[in-house]
């Protein structure tokens, strides 16, 4: 395993998953029917960090690739949105990873399978934890993880060194939980795993569907009464309400009406949008009811403006694009 070079410090660590998305160009199509589909870097806790990075908020992603062209051109991807990419392993036994998407004439994408029937056949599940750098929790404050990398053996032991280190340094935690059961081989034990992690979580992000799979609820405050410590509990609903519990503030947030072109990567951008906020005004600042309303509401301008165009990280907003729409959406 190989580590590229070192980068400044970040404030954000995103670890997980990337790869590509491969979107099929035929709308409304099935897997068999679909003649060519166009790739895109992807892979949330990448996604997130890229997003991260184009608001202005600095960020490290932590990941595996392939010893392949893919992999470089994922590396290259990263690097010139800002992303610090030290941390990034390289995996000569497997490639990097691609996920073959179908597209709906609304916008929405179903994940349709990977080009390998063997979802652990790619170097994104051979993350070695004994090689994370400790350097790079040193001085971050936060560091977001998802559940895909629960699905394999080596990347659960590379989850709880990096859960440790996030404990030893004080990062706080945040869980995008990302539900997608192709990629486990059996995904029976995913709610078990899952549970495991809520002694660790200072924030959880969830879609609707995650949270009635999960607790059987969708209100966030009752999510967070039901786990307790946690600080902040965030459910999206795509174009329907998002609900919150930050602190002991409560509420829901419509997102905006937008044209929608492609879902892929939306909650990864609303997840960036809500973290630079909280990097921006601190934890603390989540007691003021009107501001925690208001970093919700920008998290839903980041994730709204994302879709607007195709690709995950290309369609992704800069703080200066998200200044302006919201001026115009609030004024």
């Amino acid at each position: 395993m190989k580590s590229t070079e070192i980068s400044p410090p970040n404030r954000v660590i995103c670890l997980g998953e990337i790869l590509f998305d491969c979107l099929a160009d035929d709308m409304g199509q099935s897997l068999n029917q679909v003649k060519s589909w166009t790739a895109y870097p992807g892979g949330a806790p990448a996604n997130a960090a890229c997003a991260l990075a184009k608001l202005g908020t600095s960020s490290a992603f932590i990941g595996c690739i392939g010893e392949d062209s893919l992999g470089e051109s994922l590396i290259q991807t990263l690097q010139t949105e800002g992303v610090n990419v030290s941390g990034v392993q390289r995996n000569s036994k497997f490639p990097t990873r691609q996920v073959y998407v179908l597209r709906q004439p609304n916008g929405g994408g179903n994940f349709a399978g990977f080009s390998s029937s063997q979802p652990s056949a790619f170097a994104d599940a051979y993350l070695q934890g004994s090689d994370l750098r400790e350097d790079l929790f040193l001085e971050a404050e936060y560091l977001v993880l998802g559940t895909l990398e629960l699905a394999y053996s080596q990347t659960r032991q590379a989850i709880s060194r990096a859960l440790e280190l996030a404990e030893k340094y004080h990062l706080k935690i945040i869980l995008d939980v990302n539900r997608r059961p192709m990629f486990w081989n059996n995904e029976s034990n995913a709610k078990s795993l899952i549970a495991q992690l809520w002694q660790y979580i200072d924030f959880v992000k969830l879609t609707k569907e995650e949270a009635k799979w999960l607790f059987d609820k969708t209100d966030a405050g009752a999510i967070s009464y039901l786990l307790g410590s946690v600080e902040g509990v965030l459910v999206s609903d795509g174009a329907g309400e998002v609900s919150y519990c930050l602190s002991d503030n409560e509420g829901v947030v419509k997102p905006f009406p937008l044209q929608v072109i492609d879902t892929i990567g939306a909650g990864d951008a609303f997840l960036a949008g809500f973290i630079h906020q909280l990097c921006h005004y601190g934890v603390s600042s989540l007691g003021d009811r009107d501001l925690a309303k208001q970093m919700v509401t920008y998290a839903c301008a980041v994730g709204g403006l994302t879709v607007t165009k195709p690709g995950a990280i290309a369609a992704q907003p800069t703080a200066k694009e998200v200044e302006l729409f919201l001026k115009k959406q609030l004024n």
